[in-house]
């Protein structure tokens, strides 16, 4: 009987069905079938070379003698790679059999050809390359000594910091290690274009040779901070009282400029004074002493006005509601507020502002609040990887923050990943409800504080609404889930609602003009000097005063609506 393709069932490419009476054929089926097998290794251990092997193992993947099979392969396939000795051939051979019983000699020839390449060359570059690729081969050692002079030879061409570095960690004795320690300093003050880089600077360099000059350009920023603030006599005070004003040569010019624009707020003139950017808004230390107030509405409404300061003072204010203040609304508006003042600072001024507050945190104590203040400072400076993993540090699975799930539920949806938008939208929603559910049964003497707390639970509810919403619509994954995340929220609201109208009843009987959640009088002031500045500013436009071009520049300056700031040429 000849060998038989296709099992036990089949001969010739005909089926057939195993009944009793045709059991004998199927044992000798089965015994040629097997005896195939014997005979096809045997086959290919007659003929004993590559080819043979080969068609194998790719003709019986699962024959009992397979591992045999592969064995054979490797020694006679790296008895040819060695025969030819080159690096593609023990990279071949390698990437072939990577567990075989060769490889570990494969993997020292490649080295060794490797590094005899390299030593030829005698090129930093070739010897650099040879390292990535052996790490922890045997000749690192020589590789590394037959570098480093070759390094310190090309230190003048080199421009990357780490290796500048290592080259100088590696030669501490050698006469030109200073050449590399220059060299470093030179590429590190070269690539010092930003606050951020120019503190890792002054921090990095302790002795650095342009120490001085970084430290100009820091206080250059740090002056417009406060000239765009309107602290121009604070700013002159700092540049007379540093060493290093006198080197900012154009500094009288800026401080006359300030001082110019300054005089335009000064005017008594009814319609130039509609047109100002502090126009309907509060002085700066009326809304601090609002922070102190009793109701937590004024608070939350003084913190939102806070944002409308185009001015390098209202931050620490800012992130010191939102690390320590106890209420959500009142943390929630220092977050939006600071995002706020940080876009409409001039982008330098922003820059430095953040930097050197991240600077300062990098050496306290990491409590809770601080990680979220430095989760905070990285968020609104752009650098949304390194925020996600402070916000991650500050989170506290136990206690969830509503202030950072509804930063996530907008930074998903930003990111179009609205599945998980609303995933984050639903433990929001979850918050909530909570909130609502432990709230006191509100008195006389408490429901103001009750509805205060049940305004926040409301917001955050409607906005886990509105998100999960918003997800169905775009078609996000998993709908079924999206719809039960829905019904929870509505649920949420619904509850929240219910609580929060409770709690305003008693404390609308108590105080019939209460103000009720919803009541948003700051931003209705905001919004109508906003109205009055943009209708002053055309009116004075349509026949331009004489120092109209400072008018559009304090405006582009200082004016808190971007609005306000597009409506001037």
């Amino acid at each position: 009987m000849g060998c038989v393709s296709g099992g036990f069932f089949a001969t010739q490419g005909v089926p057939m069905r195993p009944r009793a009476e045709s059991w004998s054929l199927l044992v000798a089926l089965a015994v040629a079938a097997s005896g195939c097998r014997d005979s096809a290794y045997r086959a290919a251990s007659k003929v004993d070379s590559i080819a043979a092997w080969r068609q194998f193992v790719a003709q019986h993947p699962t024959d009992e003698q397979l591992d045999a099979a592969r064995a054979r392969l490797a020694e006679l396939e790296f008895a040819e790679a060695r025969t030819v000795h080159t690096v593609v051939a023990y990279k071949r051979f390698l990437e072939a059999h990577p567990d075989s019983a060769q490889a570990r000699a494969a993997k020292a020839l490649l080295e060794a050809l490797r590094f005899n390449a390299a030593r030829e060359q005698g090129t930093a570059q070739a010897l650099r390359q040879f390292i990535r690729e052996h790490p922890e081969g045997v000749h690192r050692d020589e590789a590394d000594a037959l570098l480093r002079p070759l390094e310190l030879k090309e230190v003048a061409k080199l421009d990357e910091p780490v290796m500048l570095a290592r080259i100088a960690a590696q030669n501490p004795e050698d006469p030109r290690a200073a050449e590399v320690s220059s060299r470093l300093d030179e590429v590190a003050f070269s690539r010092a274009t930003t606050a951020e880089t120019q503190l890792a600077y002054l921090r990095d360099f302790p002795a650095g040779a342009h120490r001085d000059e970084v430290k100009a350009r820091l206080l250059s920023v740090q002056l417009d901070g406060l000239l765009v603030s309107g602290a121009i006599d604070e700013a002159a005070a700092l540049a007379a009282r540093s060493p290093l004003g006198a080197s900012l040569g154009d500094w009288p010019a800026r401080l006359a400029k300030a001082r110019a624009l300054a005089a335009l707020e000064a005017t008594k003139d009814p319609l130039r004074r509609r047109a100002l950017p502090g126009w309907t808004r509060r002085a700066l230390p009326d809304v601090l002493a609002s922070l102190r107030a009793a109701d937590p509405m004024d608070r939350w409404q003084a913190v939102a006005e806070l944002g409308q300061f185009v001015s390098v003072k209202v931050l620490d204010p800012l992130l010191e509601q939102l690390r320590a203040a106890r209420h959500v609304l009142v943390r929630q508006a220092a977050f939006d507020g600071l995002r706020a003042v940080v876009r409409l600072l001039p982008r330098h001024v922003a820059e430095y502002e953040l930097a050197t507050r991240l600077e300062a945190l990098a050496e306290k104590a990491q409590d809770g609040g601080l990680v979220l203040t430095r989760a905070a400072l990285l968020d609104v400076s752009g650098q949304l990887e390194r925020a996600a993993q402070e916000y991650q540090r500050a989170w506290d699975a136990s206690a969830p923050d509503p202030v950072v799930l509804r930063r996530w539920v907008a930074l998903r949806a930003e990111r179009r990943q609205h599945f998980a938008s609303a995933a984050t939208a639903r433990q929001l929603a979850a918050w909530a409800k909570d909130a609502a559910t432990q709230a006191e049964p509100p008195t006389p003497a408490t429901a103001l504080f009750v509805a205060r707390e049940l305004c926040a639970a409301r917001q955050a509810a409607t906005l886990a609404r509105d998100a999960i919403a918003a997800a169905r619509r775009e078609g996000a994954d998993f709908p079924e889930d999206l719809e039960a995340f829905e019904v929870r929220a509505v649920e949420a609201q619904r509850l929240v609602e219910a609580r929060l109208r409770d709690a305003e009843l008693v404390l609308l009987e108590e105080d019939a003009r209460a103000r009720r959640c919803g009541d948003d009088a700051v931003a209705e002031r905001i919004a109508a000097g906003e109205a009055e500045r943009l209708e002053a500013l055309a009116t004075l436009g349509a026949r331009p005063p004489k120092e109209w071009p400072q008018w559009v520049e304090l405006v582009r300056w200082r004016d808190p609506s971007p609005r306000v700031r597009a409506s001037v040429k």
